[in-house]
């Protein structure tokens, strides 16, 4: 049982599962580079002013695949199943799909022209225009902010008053251009509440049920007729 559910669950989901399929593939092959090969890869896939002015659309889409660590896979597939799969068995692949492509986007063109601008005010080193900028945060922080309107009320105010905390504290404490693009991508996660009229909310009254039918236990509602014991 447990085997299909866990079918069921990836068949439901399977933008996030190819995207983590493929972010795990890129990751096996940092780990296996050499320095020198880690070095030329990740500075080739990134999204930052050189490759943006170089090779734009290339760029755009080939960061989104990579993370700069591979130790930390095991928590985005934790991240990629809590906020990604979610949002796409909710408001569907196409609807999930443009929402985090739009918000990596963005939040990737904006943040780099902050950086561009602070260059050239001599804020920041000319060597910035060469950072590496890669990974699937801007993504996840999209999903983070679009989730807000699953969770049903007093409780959804709790969930967006974090979200806020989580990515506006960087920023009230000075941030980097990192920081500015996730809180774009969750301010624009937040915007798209119009893809979510008509999805149901999450049931929190359900979640003990569930568990006991996760874990094998007998419901405790009525017993009927038909099922009860004896004559």
């Amino acid at each position: 049982m447990a085997r299909s559910g866990l079918r069921s669950w990836i068949r439901s989901s399977p933008g996030t599962h190819i995207w983590l399929l493929v972010i795990g593939i890129t990751s096996l092959v940092i780990a296996a580079a050499s320095q020198d090969l880690e070095t030329f890869l990740l500075h080739r896939t990134s999204s930052n002013i050189h490759q943006l002015t170089k090779h734009p659309l290339q760029s755009l889409l080939i960061s989104g695949f990579w993370i700069e660590n591979p130790a930390s896979f095991l928590l985005y597939a934790a991240l990629f199943e809590g906020l990604h799969a979610n949002v796409e068995r909710w408001i569907g692949t196409a609807r999930w799909l443009f929402t985090v492509g739009f918000a990596h986007v963005a939040a990737t063109l904006i943040s780099q022209e902050i950086v561009l601008m602070s260059i050239e005010d001599h804020s920041l080193p000319r060597s910035m225009k060469r950072v590496v900028d890669i990974g699937v945060s801007y993504g996840l922080a999209a999903a983070a902010g679009i989730l807000t309107y699953r969770i049903p009320r007093p409780w959804r105010w709790c969930y967006l008053a974090a979200v806020v905390l989580f990515f506006g504290l960087p920023l009230a404490m000075g941030g980097t251009f990192t920081d500015v693009g996730h809180a774009i991508a969750a301010a624009i996660g937040l915007g798209f509440q119009q893809f979510t009229h008509g999805r149901p909310v999450w049931d929190f009254g359900r979640v003990p049920e569930a568990l006991r039918r996760a874990a094998g236990a007998p419901s405790s509602g009525p017993v009927s007729r038909r099922d009860a014991p004896g004559p």
